[in-house]
C-alpha cells in the first residue's frame, strides 16, 4: 500500500472513532419522564408507586434528565434538610413554567419538592441518586444526604444513605458499549490486515 493509502485510513480510522464516540454519549444519556403519564403532580394515595420507588427501578447517570409536566405548581430543587423538612423556603433552583427538563451535571444525589404548600408532606417529593456516567470525566460530586444531618431512613422508602439498588438499566448505553467494541476490533483488523 502506499504511503496515501495508508494516510487515508488512518484519517478515516480517526474520524471514525471521534463520530462514534460523540453519537456513543448521545445515544447514552436518557430523559426520563417523572410521574409517566400523569406528570409532576400531588400524590392522592391512589398511585401505584411513590415517586421515590419509581426512581429505585431506574438508574440516573450524568448527562440524563428529568422531564416534568405539571400545572398549578412548581419544582424545587433543594438540598437534604429541606427536603426532610418539606421547606420550599430556600430552594438551590425554582422552575415554575410547567415543562421542565432537568439535565444531571454531577453524580450524587439530588433531592426536588413541589414548591406548592402541603404538596410535599402529602408525597410529592423526589430522590434521585446520579452514578458516574462510563463517558464522562471527573464530574463534580453532589452533597451526601449525611453531609447535613441526614438520617438512614426519613421514612421515604430509602433504607440506606446510598439508596435502594437499581435494578434496570439504560439498554441503549450497553448497545453503544458493544458497538464501541466491535468498531475497535474492525480497526485492529484493519492494521494487522495492511
Amino acid at each position: 500500500m502506499s504511503s496515501f493509502s495508508l494516510q487515508n485510513l488512518f484519517k478515516f480510522a480517526l474520524f471514525s472513532v471521534v463520530f462514534i464516540s460523540m453519537v456513543t454519549l448521545a445515544i447514552a444519556s436518557f430523559q426520563f419522564r417523572v410521574g409517566g403519564e400523569g406528570g409532576w403532580t400531588k400524590p392522592t394515595g391512589n398511585e401505584p408507586e411513590t415517586y421515590n420507588e419509581w426512581a429505585s427501578r431506574n438508574r440516573f447517570h450524568v448527562g440524563d434528565s428529568l422531564y416534568f409536566r405539571y400545572s398549578n405548581d412548581s419544582v424545587l430543587v433543594v438540598n437534604h434538610t429541606s427536603y426532610t423538612n418539606c421547606s420550599v423556603s430556600n430552594p438551590i433552583l425554582k422552575f415554575k413554567d410547567g415543562d421542565t427538563v432537568f439535565e444531571f451535571d454531577r453524580y450524587g444525589f439530588f433531592y426536588f419538592i413541589s414548591g406548592e404548600r402541603g404538596h410535599c408532606k402529602a408525597g410529592q417529593k423526589l430522590i434521585i441518586r446520579v452514578m458516574v456516567h462510563p463517558a464522562m470525566s471527573s464530574p463534580q460530586p453532589a452533597q451526601s444526604p449525611m453531609e447535613d444531618g441526614g438520617s438512614n431512613d426519613d421514612g421515604d422508602g430509602w433504607d440506606s444513605i446510598w439508596g435502594p439498588p437499581p435494578h434496570n438499566s439504560t439498554i441503549k448505553q450497553a448497545v453503544a458499549s458493544y458497538f464501541m467494541t466491535a468498531l475497535g476490533g474492525m480497526l485492529v483488523i484493519m492494521y494487522l490486515l495492511m
